[in-house]
């Protein structure tokens, strides 16, 4: 039974994490690696700990309570996780258990120093590090002082710290055990911690080590501040030397205390610049050997340097893969469609297969490759200009990247020819005849879609999306299409910059785009509001409404008074928008047809908000605006010199901006409908897989790829390992925030605003929709959470189109991500709401109820007393 409890680390490698721990796992592998000096030791097994825990029903029963506990409930989690430690550390150390533990450590020598070193099966993973959650113990002298801190390490699975980490990471903790490391004692001159990329900036080319004199634990616990080293193919770039006065030492009684480090010496760096380089070097070797970034624990003693611990670092945001060794710049997809949140396998996989330019994956989020774009002179104008009208943060990232001497290679500029600039809007007839034309095409190529789709299943059904994805772009990239909504686009950006420059007006073009027609989500937004004028006379109805909880209350509906009417005004609705939902762009997320529950609270905010005939007003009053500002507009332009000339170039601006703006929405609405035509052919695809015992449950096919699920059609075998992981790593990414721009080393880059118009204190956006607005701030980072008043500001992370029902009812709008045209920022403008997007961690500098003032002109927002 020995072998059983006790392994020595030697015998230890990666794949044995489930007996060893993740610490003891990373040991063993490290002390394979050559050249990288790990001390001697062993592992208990997690055997032991389940044996004892088998002693213990009584903690048994409180892990099941603790699972059922909130994360935030912190009273609750300290009282039950402090019962289930004392229980575990009563528990006596079973002889023969005693007798493997002590045998191994008379291996190590009599008397010899330990450390004794928790190591959980749920640590030092890829996608949670579990970092300071669990004990350790230095300078433990003696077998029985050894004994009782396994006992202590063991219970430390319990810190109230390890629970809730467990907790926010969503990981049961019945299925994590402990095993505990038993090293030798090293006693070094120096020690501390390096990363094999910095771990602020995300770049892998660049190491960091931190470092201090005595033990790491004086680093780790803040004690001193440590000298720090940057480290770029093989050589010291930047060092900064602290004042480091104490040290934690090994006590000769064993344990460690704190001593004052002599005067003299505490100027001193505790590394040369060669040990520095030595020692990154060690750390590539050890990066290689797992296959991704480590966070690397060193201590540095007479005999050289000795690794003591190395994880991943998870925190860093993945890069895509790469065929070749160049330099790569990546923009983020989901900046631009207004959805950073992660997507799961087969929503990205479809998102490429349907895109028109190729797309790049990493942590599952899209990326576009612009590296040749920023190459060629022209090319890079043309990107930075484009990328600047929709995001300044974008820009200002690119032109951070291309700072870089060299970074971006230097291309030729391609044959003449390109996109017109600014002051040359598309060359198109200003016909409302158009947009209809177009509208008609789309209509037309779903409707043969719904029809077509109907009869295929199978392999076939595969065969049938791949062309129905060709399709799919032919109707994306139609040329009209495109022309039209550069026109619109264009004819906003001359409106804006011409009638600053005549009148010293800014985004006058906002009132004059004011109810546009055609536009698809504005209306979405305003027939919310019809309904819930259906559904406000009827009390039976708002009241049964005010308890839904599930998605099956349409057929409730009907037994209610007034509940058929109800009904009919919510299907109807759905028939027309039911394939939206937040976060549209990954066809995986549930959507309004199949969560109608979602609107519930949204329609009883009309309910409770709006006076009857609100949407048909609202459109029409923005109309008006719109009338009375190009009234205004004009005759002010045919004052000036020139003015005639002048007003009637404006007003050809402004029909075509009002003839045109409005499509801008609709090739999104046109694409998220075929996309829901897709989804719910595959899920019958899955529901005949679930019943043929190939899968589990349907939504499984969202962890596969557009090929992978194909492949299981095909052969009717899945690999749920495979599954399994990719679940574990979706929920993993949602830890990670998605930069703008993304460069192959790993640098994450987010962009700034270089201003100088702002005011101190004041958070700064991009303007997007004009007007100052003052009110209470709500923060709603779930649309099905929203519970707003009349003059509310709606602040959030993102909105899509699928968030305009919210916007009839606002007075402002601040989000942390948009540009100029995307979905957000059209619609505030179509319904007349300031608004200011790109603002930095709004969502966490302002608080829910707090009042600000939006300024939507002039793209900032103040947090007031």
């Amino acid at each position: 039974m020995n072998e059983q409890y006790v392994w020595d680390l030697r015998e230890v490698d990666e794949g044995q994490a489930e007996v060893v721990g993740g610490k003891g796992a990373h040991l063993g592998g490290l002390s394979r690696i050559e050249g990288v000096r790990v001390p001697d030791g062993f592992c208990v097994t997690t055997h032991a700990f389940r044996r004892i825990m088998a002693q213990a029903p009584s903690a048994g029963d409180r892990i099941d309570q603790l699972s059922r506990l909130n994360p935030d409930d912190r009273e609750a989690i300290r009282t039950l996780s402090a019962e289930i430690r004392r229980t575990i550390e009563e528990i006596a150390v079973p002889g023969d258990l005693a007798s493997a533990i002590t045998g191994a450590l008379s291996r190590l020598g009599v008397g010899a120093a330990c450390a004794v070193r928790s190591s959980a099966t749920a640590e030092d993973l890829p996608t949670a590090s579990f970092a300071g959650q669990q004990d350790t113990y230095l300078n433990v002298i003696g077998a029985s002082a050894v004994l009782g801190h396994v006992s202590r390490c063991w219970a430390s699975l319990f810190t109230e710290r390890a629970v809730t980490y467990r907790q926010r990471n969503g990981i049961d903790h019945r299925t994590v055990h402990m095993a505990v490391v038993v090293q030798r004692m090293v006693f070094p001159h120096a020690a501390g911690i390096m990363f094999t990329a910095d771990p602020v900036t995300g770049n892998r080319n660049v190491a960091t080590v931190d470092a201090g004199f005595g033990l790491g634990e004086a680093l780790v616990s803040g004690l001193v501040n440590p000298d720090v080293f940057e480290v770029r193919h093989d050589e010291v770039v930047t060092k900064a030397i602290a004042a480091k006065e104490r040290a934690v030492r090994a006590d000769p009684a064993g344990g460690t205390r704190e001593v004052a480090i002599d005067p003299q010496r505490q100027g001193e760096p505790a590394l040369t610049d060669a040990q520095v380089v030595r020692l990154v070097q060690l750390g590539r070797r050890i990066e290689a050997h797992f296959g991704r970034p480590q966070d690397i624990e060193w201590c540095l003693a007479d005999d050289g340097f000795h690794i003591v611990q190395s994880r991943p670092i998870t925190t860093l945001f993945p890069v895509p893969e790469s065929d070749d060794q160049e330099n790569h710049v990546y923009v983020s997809v989901g900046h631009q469609q207004m959805m950073t949140d992660p997507m799961k396998a087969l929503g990205f996989s479809m998102w490429q297969l349907t895109a028109m330019a190729p797309m790049h994956e990493a942590g599952g989020r899209l990326f576009v490759d612009v590296t040749r774009r920023l190459a060629s002179p022209t090319r890079r104008a043309a990107l930075l200009d484009l990328m600047g009208k929709g995001d300044p943060l974008v820009r200002d990232a690119l032109e951070t990247v291309l700072e870089r001497d060299g970074f971006v290679p230097s291309l030729p500029d391609p044959a003449p020819g390109g996109p017109p600039g600014r002051a040359a809007p598309a060359p198109i007839e200003t016909d409302p005849a158009i947009v209809t034309q177009l509208i008609e095409r789309s209509r037309l190529s779903l409707a043969a879609l719904e029809r077509d789709i109907r009869t295929k299943t199978g392999p076939a059904l595969f065969d049938f999306l791949l062309e129905a994805f060709e399709e799919h772009k032919r109707v994306l990239s139609d040329p009209l299409s495109i022309q039209v909504i550069m026109a619109g686009m264009e004819a906003t950006w001359w409106l804006n910059d011409k009638l600053r420059e005549w009148l010293g007006e800014k985004n006058a073009a906002d009132t004059l785009t004011l109810s546009a027609p055609d536009n698809v989500t504005s209306r979405m937004g305003l027939e919310l509001l019809d309904v819930a004028d259906v559904i406000r006379p009827l009390p039976e109805v708002v009241a049964f409404l005010q308890g839904v909880e599930d998605d099956d209350f349409l057929d409730e509906l009907g037994k209610l008074a007034g509940g058929t009417e109800a009904r009919d005004a919510i299907e109807a609705y759905l028939d027309r928008y039911g394939m939206r939902c937040v976060g549209e762009i990954d066809i995986t997320r549930p959507r309004w047809r199949e969560r109608p529950s979602t609107l519930v609270p949204v329609i009883l905010d009309h309910v409770r908000n709006f006076e009857p005939g609100a949407a048909e007003r609202r459109f029409e009053e923005g109309r008006q605006r719109a009338q009375e500002k190009e009234r205004d507009v004009l005759s002010r332009l045919r004052a000036l010199p020139e003015g005639d000339a002048k007003a009637d170039e404006a007003k050809r601006m402004i029909d075509r901006v009002r003839t045109f703006i409005g499509y801008r929405e609709y090739p999104k609405y046109g694409i998220v409908s075929r996309s829901f035509v897709y989804k719910q052919a595959l899920l019958e695809e899955a529901g005949r897989l679930v019943q043929a015992g190939v899968l589990a449950e349907k939504e499984d096919i969202f962890h596969l790829t557009f090929g992978e699920l194909h492949d299981v059609v095909r052969s009717n075998q899945v690999d749920g390992r495979l599954i399994q992981r990719r679940k574990d790593a979706f929920r993993a990414y949602h830890a990670l925030t998605p930069p703008r721009v993304l460069t192959s080393d790993g640098e994450a880059l987010t962009g700034a605003y270089r201003r100088d118009d702002v005011p101190a204190g004041a958070l700064t956006g991009l303007a997007v929709s004009a007007g100052t607005v003052e009110g209470r701030a709500r923060v709603v980072l779930d649309m099905a959470d929203a519970d707003l008043e009349a003059g509310d500001i709606l602040v959030t992370t993102f909105t899509d189109p699928s968030w305009s029902p919210l916007f009839v009812g606002i007075a402002g709008l601040v989000t942390e991500v948009g540009g100029l045209m995307t979905h957000g920022a059209v619609i505030a403008r179509e319904y007349g709401l300031p608004a200011v997007v790109g603002v930095g961690q709004a969502t966490r500098m302002i608080r829910d109820g707090q009042r600000i003032r939006v300024h939507g002109s002039d793209g900032y927002v103040e947090t007031l007393p």
